[in-house]
């Protein structure tokens, strides 16, 4: 495989990941955080950056698909797992927000008072998801609609905002506000989860696979090595792109003053930096990241469904999945982002654990009992997030974590139970090893 093709791939896993909402997080962070914006972004970038690269590797690992590394814990659950997965950063959720994110901030600015915006919105979301759909049905063409056309484009209106954002900075950076001041590089690690990066490269993971597959890379270790190589690149472009954002909200404040969400830092400094014609690369620069994040979650979700599903094809999927796409993203930003939060408070930490434990494979021997254990642990925590973020009464049982679950009130209490639960797993397969031993002796 050329270096060439090695960075067209980097490039397009690059692109699948920097989806708008990563353009929004990180200028809020660096905002908040002020003076302490490095722990903060440091923080940020092992669960925004380091977690979807190693779910890749993790991937690559396994030499197939997602539901194959969750059925290490059970066949059953692997299936399940992967489904809502799927669902979740696909159809339902994900993708429909890439339609509504993009509309909001590429397109609102430029319509009239007077326009009927759901009227837009409606009109908006045909032809965008048209596009996502004409990009995605053919998948062999990925890399080099998004790795060498789309990349490059949405690289070139990045770079025009970060250089004139350094090369005539807004102000000074201001003392850290109160979520900061104390524990800004656990506040940092959590924030990352908000780019839900690490649930997409589980999804993006496929096509990875086969993007590099189709230059005749078979070996399961020479995969593994490339997808690494092709990850790292990602991930550099990744690392540049947040700190450049960060260090634009944190140095904003004297300019635009604060402001309530990353989505208005964003849109305020470049109006301050380029005048109008700011708002027109803002724009550009959005929908090209919201694009190549569709057309990714698009193809990956049709092509697992056609797999679990043979008499669906991945065209007939595609098609059923663009069109319910571009209804779902009609009901608003606002409302699909209060439908998924719940969802994805609870996965996410499973996707993590699933990820952690891939990599310590060999050293528990694969042993089932310890998936079991650690993702059981993780749930019992992530569930009752998820139900309080859904608005349930869970007080009583949220008093009990609080008082007994190590680093709960950073937004990780999931970790102690995971680990916990890890070492149970182990011990009992041990026990019962001991047992049939003994069995056979007598």
């Amino acid at each position: 495989m050329s270096k060439k093709d090695l960075i067209a791939v980097g490039f397009m896993l690059f692109a699948l990941f920097f989806g708008a909402g990563n353009m929004i997080f990180p200028p809020a962070l660096g905002q908040a955080a002020g003076e302490n914006m490095w722990l903060a972004i440091v923080g940020f970038l092992i669960t925004g950056v380091g977690l979807p690269v190693l779910a890749i590797i993790a991937i690559a690992r396994t030499g197939n698909d997602l539901q194959q590394l969750a059925s290490r814990a059970h066949p059953v659950f692997g299936v399940i797992f992967t489904i809502v997965m799927y669902l979740a950063i696909g159809p339902f959720f994900g993708i429909p927000r890439t339609g509504t994110v993009s509309f909001e901030i590429g397109v609102t600015p430029f319509l009239p008072e007077t326009v009927d915006r759901s009227v837009m919105l409606a009109v908006y979301t045909v032809v965008y998801f048209s596009i996502s759909l004409w990009l995605a049905l053919n998948p062999s063409k990925l890399v080099d609609r998004i790795g060498k056309l789309l990349t490059p484009l949405l690289l070139i209106g990045l770079a025009l905002f970060f250089v004139k954002s350094i090369w005539t900075p807004m102000g000074d950076i201001q003392p850290p506000t109160d979520a900061y001041t104390d524990a800004p590089f656990f506040k940092g690690f959590v924030d990352g989860y908000l780019t839900m990066d690490a649930i997409a490269a589980l999804v993006f993971g496929i096509i990875v696979i086969q993007a590099i597959q189709q230059k005749g890379i078979t070996n399961k270790k020479q995969l593994t090595k490339l997808c690494i190589q092709a990850g790292f690149v990602a991930a550099s472009g990744l690392t540049l792109v947040y700190v450049s954002l960060a260090f634009i909200g944190a140095s904003s404040v004297q300019a635009i003053g604060y402001r309530n969400n990353g989505g208005e830092i964003i849109s305020q400094t470049a109006t301050y930096l380029f005048g109008q014609a700011g708002t027109i690369i803002l724009s550009i620069i959005i929908m090209l990241a919201c694009l190549t994040t569709s057309v990714g979650l698009l193809s990956s979700c049709a092509s697992y469904f056609s797999k679990i599903s043979p008499k669906l094809s991945y065209r007939m999927l595609a098609i059923v999945m663009s069109c319910f796409s571009a209804f779902t993203a009609n009901v608003g930003l606002t409302k699909l982002i209060s439908l998924s939060v719940p969802v994805l408070i609870i996965i996410y930490p499973l996707a993590i654990t699933l990820v952690a434990l891939s990599f310590l494979h060999d050293y528990f021997r694969g042993k089932q009992t310890v998936y079991i254990g650690a993702l059981a642990g993780t749930l019992l925590v992530s569930i009752v997030d998820g139900l309080k973020a859904a608005g349930f009464d869970v007080s009583s049982i949220l008093h009990v974590y609080e008082k007994t679950l190590p680093l709960f009130e950073q937004g990780i209490g999931w970790l102690t139970p995971a680990l916990i639960g890890g070492v149970i797993g182990l011990l009992l397969n041990k026990t019962n090893r001991v047992t049939r031993t003994e069995r056979k002796v007598s």
